[in-house]
C-alpha cells in the first residue's frame, strides 16, 4: 500500500532472544494503540531479511550486519504528534513499557519527512 503520509518516525531495536516471540507477540498490541492516536495514518513493522541485490555486474549480499533486526515506519500528518498527550499516553499503555522495552537495545530513530 502506498504511503499516504507527509511524515515517517522510523523506529529500529533489536530485541533480547528470549524474549523475540513474546516482543512480536506484544509489538502487535502496542501498534494498536499508537494507530489510534489522531494524525497517525499508519504503522508498518518489518524485520531484516538477507537477500542480495546487483551493482555494476557484481553480486551484493545484504545481511544487514550491524543494524537492528526490527524496524517499525509510523505514517504521520505531522512530527508535533510525537510530542503529543495522546502519543504519550498510547506509548504507555499495555504490556510494551513494563514487559518489553527494557529488553530491546540498539534502538534508533528519525523523522522523515516526504519530498
Amino acid at each position: 500500500m502506498p504511503i499516504a503520509a507527509k511524515y515517517l518516525f522510523m523506529v529500529s531495536m533489536d530485541v533480547a532472544p528470549e524474549k523475540e516471540a513474546l516482543f512480536n507477540e506484544i509489538y502487535d498490541e502496542h501498534v494498536d494503540f499508537i494507530k489510534a492516536v489522531p494524525g497517525v495514518r499508519g504503522v508498518t513493522r518489518w524485520k531484516t531479511q538477507p537477500a542480495a541485490f546487483v551493482i555494476a555486474g557484481e553480486i551484493k549480499p545484504i545481511d544487514g550486519s550491524g543494524m537492528a533486526r526490527y524496524t517499525a515506519l509510523y505514517e504521520l500528518d505531522d512530527p508535533a504528534i510525537l510530542t503529543s498527550k495522546a502519543w504519550s499516553e498510547a506509548s504507555e499503555k499495555g504490556r510494551w513499557a513494563a514487559e518489553i522495552r527494557p529488553h530491546t537495545f540498539n534502538r534508533s530513530h528519525v523523522v522523515r519527512k516526504a519530498v
